[in-house]
């Protein structure tokens, strides 16, 4: 009792004190809510931005599937170029490359295998492939080959572009591929 009768005796003597503490009391509770308010609006903008990224990975998605069938036969096989011998496993990378670009509409020109290039000492196996495709095809081709397996890496790609005098509707683009591919040797 003697605690309450102190606390009554200083608000009767010092009224303002009262009045502060009031306030200070108050102004906690309104920035307690301040602060909650503000860490739910940041919470939302962060869902906000999960959310704008979530539909950007899925709008990637969907385009990847109207690749017009490139993703069907994706990532299945070896991860290595397959052989008995360096030839063969030459001649396989040769025969993948020339799939995927008649797979999508091109046309090989001239072909040759590297079995002797710079990195032939780490396995590697090459080809330069001259070939014809037209514009919308080349991401396809490309795409083709480095998501596909073997895994095949382009090393050189030069694209010659028709020029404007070609009478053609659809001009098709030279190109020169360089593409390589690890041998993972004799079994």
């Amino acid at each position: 009792m003697n605690e309450t009768n102190a606390i009554q005796r200083v608000i009767q003597r010092y009224p303002w004190a009262a009045t502060a503490a009031y306030a200070v009391i108050v102004g906690l509770f309104v920035a307690g809510s301040w602060l909650a308010v503000a860490d739910i609006l940041r919470r939302q903008a962060d869902v906000s931005a999960a959310r704008a990224i979530l539909d950007q990975l899925r709008a990637r998605k969907q385009v990847s599937r109207d690749l017009d069938g490139v993703q069907e036969d994706i990532r299945t096989g070896s991860p290595m170029l397959e052989g008995p011998t360096v030839t063969v496993a030459g001649a396989s990378l040769l025969q993948r490359v020339a799939g995927a670009v008649t797979k999508v509409g091109g046309n090989i020109l001239s072909s040759q295998v590297e079995l002797d290039g710079l990195l032939a000492k780490a396995g590697f196996v090459g080809v330069i492939a001259s070939c014809e495709v037209d514009q919308p095809s080349l991401q396809k081709l490309l795409y083709d080959l480095e998501a596909g397996m073997p895994l095949l890496f382009i090393d050189q790609l030069v694209v010659q572009v028709p020029s404007a005098s070609t009478v053609d509707r659809e001009p098709r683009m030279h190109i020169v591929l360089t593409v390589s591919g690890q041998w993972q040797g004799a079994k």
